[in-house]
C-alpha cells in the first residue's frame, strides 16, 4: 500500500499515524519544514503539500504565529436547543448559577464565564428586519463573550428594540438573570422562537475573539423570540465555533 503513495502523501501518512497514535500530542508543533526535508530528502513544495492535506483533514492546525500544530481537542459543549430558554425550566435551575446557558456548563462539571458588554446601536440590516424595526428604529444589543474553564467557546449577541428595554435590567452591562428569564420578568413573554442556522467561516474578529486555529468553521445560530401577538421581541445571534460544540435538537414526528 505505501508503495502506492505520492511523495506528499507519504508525508501525510507518516504524520496522521504520530498524531492518531499520540505520539504527536494535541497542541504539539509538527516537525518544521526544513526537518521535513531533511527526514525525507523531499523539497519543500512536496513537504508543504503533505502538511497542507493534514490541514485540510482538520487534524493540524495553522496558529496566527509560525508554526504547525496538531489540533487540540476541545470537550464539546451540548447545546439542546429544544429546552434552552424554556420559561418552565429556567424558573427551575436558572437562578443556581446564571443564566440557562452557564447552568447547564455548570451541570457538566465546567466552569462557565461571561464577559459583557451593552450598547445601543443602529442594528445590522438583518437583524433590524427580523425585529421589525422602522428605519429610525434603534435596539440594545447585550454582546457576550462565554467562556468555558477561562477557555473562549461562544459569542452571543442579543439584539432587542430599545424602546422596549430601556430602563429595565437588560440595560445593565453585567450578568442579569431572573427566575423564567430577564425579559420575561419584565413582561416581555417570548411564546415561540423562529431559529435559523447556517455555517460558514469566521469572520477576522470572531477568530481573534475567540482564539481560533486557522480554517475553523462556525456555526451562526439565530433565535428570534416573539410574543403571543407574534411581536418579536429579541434577536439573539450566537456564534460556535464547529470543533467544540453539539447542537441538539429533539422533534415530536406528528
Amino acid at each position: 500500500m505505501r508503495g502506492k503513495l505520492t511523495k506528499n502523501q507519504q508525508i501525510a501518512a507518516d504524520l496522521r499515524t504520530e498524531i492518531e497514535s499520540g505520539a504527536l500530542a494535541p497542541g504539539e508543533a509538527i516537525p518544521s519544514e526544513a526537518q521535513l526535508m531533511e527526514r525525507y530528502g523531499f523539497s519543500r513544495e512536496t513537504v508543504r503539500a503533505g502538511v497542507r492535506t493534514l490541514v485540510e483533514e482538520g487534524l493540524v492546525t495553522t496558529g496566527w504565529g509560525q508554526g504547525k500544530y496538531v489540533r487540540e481537542a476541545y470537550p464539546p459543549v451540548i447545546w439542546d436547543w429544544s429546552t434552552m430558554e424554556s420559561r418552565r425550566r429556567h424558573e427551575a435551575d436558572g437562578s443556581k448559577v446564571g443564566d440557562q446557558w452557564a447552568s447547564a456548563v455548570a451541570a457538566d462539571g465546567h466552569k462557565p464565564r461571561q464577559e459583557v458588554r451593552v450598547s445601543i446601536v443602529e442594528p445590522p440590516k438583518r437583524i433590524r428586519d427580523l425585529l421589525q424595526l422602522g428605519e429610525d428604529g434603534l435596539a440594545v444589543v447585550r454582546q457576550r463573550v462565554r467562556y468555558v474553564d477561562n477557555l473562549p467557546y461562544a459569542l452571543s449577541d442579543s439584539y432587542m428594540p430599545e424602546s422596549l428595554v430601556a430602563g429595565t435590567p437588560l440595560m445593565e452591562p453585567r450578568d442579569v438573570h431572573a427566575p423564567g428569564g430577564v425579559l420575561a420578568s419584565v413582561g416581555l413573554i417570548q411564546v415561540k422562537y423562529r431559529d435559523e442556522i447556517a455555517v460558514r467561516m469566521p469572520t477576522r474578529e470572531e477568530a481573534e475573539k475567540l482564539s481560533l486555529p486557522v480554517a475553523t468553521p462556525v456555526a451562526e445560530h439565530t433565535r428570534t423570540g416573539y410574543d403571543e401577538d407574534g411581536k418579536p421581541l429579541r434577536c439573539m445571534v450566537t456564534i460556535l465555533p464547529g470543533d467544540r460544540h453539539v447542537i441538539r435538537y429533539e422533534v415530536d414526528a406528528d
